[in-house]
């Protein structure tokens, strides 16, 4: 529960810390449940503190200034189907165009974690 309530607090400041910053900072074109999935979920990989708070958002918002959010989108979904198991999923791991987004996601990535990490 007290998890639970840290983690809607955080939700909470992720949403209002872009907004505070201006609208120049924020992640252009993407939908604000993106942001705030993107930042929770960085959040659980680098510690849940108001650092990780901080060098997540700034990540997310340094991927929008490189990728359209319909290219993250399709980026994205490539890269959860792409952990499925079963022969199926071998189209989300190998076709040209997943591993083309994907590639392009990792470079967004890479460069976000230059800059705010």
């Amino acid at each position: 529960m007290i998890r639970h309530a840290a983690l809607s607090a955080l939700a909470g400041l992720a949403m209002l810390a872009p907004a505070a910053a201006g609208p120049a900072d924020t992640a252009p074109g993407y939908p604000t449940v993106a942001v705030v999935d993107y930042v929770l979920g960085c959040m659980r990989a680098n510690g849940q503190t108001r650092q990780a708070l901080e060098a997540c958002s700034c990540s997310i918002d340094v991927i929008a200034s490189i990728l359209p959010y319909d290219r993250y989108e399709r980026a994205s979904t490539f890269k959860s189907m792409s952990l499925m198991t079963g022969e199926g999923a071998g189209l989300f791991r190998e076709s040209t165009p997943a591993k083309q987004s994907r590639t392009e996601l990792k470079q967004a990535q890479a460069e976000a974690d230059v800059r705010c990490f």
